[in-house]
């Protein structure tokens, strides 16, 4: 319980520094303990300033004979302290001749102030009504001086004595030069803390950037190492940090060396990885290769026996039938498998102008004979698209998503195909108003083999293969593919550039 509030405010404190840099943080805390180092020692210096101009004034007050030096011209005048019984300050008294301006001697008789003088700024004294210095007959008559306020004419320090008779003779010296100097220093002290603080704060802004250059150099490395495909294809991770930055005597060093091996050990894992993926690549590649001859072989034999089903029983040409239509499914197969493969090699593309227009119009036809109990849509500009590309691979493209949102949606589901232009490319939609793809599958369903919810329905099976070619196709045009889904509506869109890159 106890430690909760300590830890509120800690949090309070960081909070408001949580967005700053490190740089910015390790400036203000400079300019920070500057600053609070220069209140501490102009604080002190001024009160030290202040005791001492009070000290020289009460020396005078108390009438020292000796010599003073002091920064007052008054000073440097040696006071002579006149008897306390003599006529004069018992009848008229007058400031010693030493004293300043404004300085005042009263008798106070009675507790009050029976008459009083005060020297004025030409030098001689002059009588002042008694009421306005009221606060003298305050003064205790032990000879100590004391800092009292006399009305309107602000603080003096003040010293009593006691006459013969029982008056009080009292002398009052004006802290208004004191005040002024002090203040002075205070207006002094801030304008040069101010121009310090500034000094220091530009410099060490300097002094910071210069030092945490090299944190930057490691942290520009790692922003490197980021915008690298890590997750797929061969990756050369050659980014390193610079040797100068790998110092182990310095924190940025130690750094800059922990990241150099953490990027080695990423390196490995990446090529090992990679060979691992040349292996599965041309293994699937020389499978499916091999695979082609025996299934077609396969299919020969199945269509040539169910030839003469007349000479078989009708079992056996069912059995015959159903050889013939698996093979033929095998067939498809092995044929997507090898074309990924080939695509994952970087096989490069056979690129001419492609008729998207023309494309579209013949997909769509195909998937209408395919499903006629869907119901087949067209939006297609007024003058044909082209764009550079594989006029093999990219009608696989839309029949691929054609027969996807053919096999997964239920008959009567109406599938929309759009063509449009957009700054410098084409965009193909394929729009279904279907149970569409549940949120937790759609950031898999360009994923090889990957399996649609049951929602959407799978009467017909699929390999699981049909998306990820043509994500695979369109990357190997330079393009792009998404899919944005929800209960009623599924949208696929592909964007390919116009010029071949």
């Amino acid at each position: 319980m106890s430690s909760s509030p300590r830890s509120d405010r800690g949090g309070r404190w960081r909070r408001p520094l949580a967005g700053w840099s490190l740089r910015r943080r390790l400036v203000l805390a400079v300019v920070a303990l500057l600053a609070l180092v220069s209140v501490g020692v102009g604080g002190l210096t001024t009160v030290a300033l202040r005791q001492f101009l009070i000290s020289q004034v009460d020396n005078q007050l108390t009438l020292d004979d000796r010599p003073r030096d002091g920064p007052f011209p008054w000073n440097r005048q040696r006071v002579e302290r006149p008897p306390s019984d003599s006529p004069q300050w018992q009848l008229r008294p007058d400031p010693p001749p030493g004293f300043p301006q404004e300085s005042i001697a009263a008798r106070v008789a009675d507790g009050a102030v029976a008459s009083a003088r005060i020297r004025t700024r030409t030098g001689p004294t002059e009588a002042v009504a008694a009421d306005e210095v009221a606060g003298l007959a305050t003064v205790p008559a032990d000879g100590r001086p004391r800092t009292v306020d006399v009305g309107d004419r602000g603080g003096y320090r003040a010293v009593a004595r006691p006459l013969a008779g029982g008056d009080v003779l009292v002398f009052a010296i004006p802290l208004a030069q004191i005040r002024e100097a002090v203040w002075w220093m205070v207006v002094a002290q801030v304008g040069i803390a101010t121009a310090g603080l500034l000094v220091a704060g530009s410099l060490g802004l300097l002094i910071v950037r210069a030092t945490l250059r090299p944190l930057n150099r490691v942290a520009a490395t790692a922003a490197r190492v980021t915008e690298l495909p890590l997750d797929r294809g061969e990756v050369a991770l050659s980014v390193r940090v610079p040797d100068a930055d790998t110092d182990p005597r310095t924190e940025v060093g130690q750094v800059g060396a922990a990241l150099n091996r953490m990027l080695g050990h990423v390196a490995d894992a990446l090529a090992a990885r990679q060979a691992s993926e040349t292996r599965v690549r041309q293994f699937v590649a020389d499978a499916s290769h091999e695979l082609r001859t025996p299934l077609a072989a396969i299919r020969g034999y199945a269509e040539v026996a169910r030839r003469g089903r007349d000479r078989v029983p009708p079992d056996v040409a069912h059995a015959l039938r159903r050889v013939e239509l698996v093979s033929t499914r095998m067939t498809g197969l092995v044929d997507d498998l090898l074309l990924l493969a080939r695509l994952d090699s970087g096989r490069p593309l056979v690129v001419e102008p492609v008729d998207l227009t023309a494309l579209i119009l013949d997909a769509v036809s195909d998937a209408h004979a395919a499903g006629p109990e869907h119901r087949w849509q067209l939006d297609l500009p007024d003058q044909a698209l082209e764009v550079p590309g594989d006029a093999v691979r990219l009608p696989q493209v839309v029949a691929n998503l054609l027969a996807n949102a053919r096999v997964h949606t239920p008959p009567g589901t109406t599938v929309t195909t759009r063509l449009a232009a957009f700054g410098d490319g084409v965009e193909i939609s394929v729009v279904d108003d279907g149970p569409g793809i549940p949120p937790r599958s759609q950031g898999e369903v360009f994923e090889r083999f990957a399996r649609g919810d049951s929602s959407r329905s799978r009467a017909h099976g699929s390999t699981g293969l049909g998306l990820a070619i043509v994500a695979a196709v369109v990357e190997a045009h330079h393009g792009a593919v998404r899919v944005e889904s929800r209960p009623g509506r599924t949208v696929f869109t592909v964007r390919l550039p116009k010029a071949h890159r």
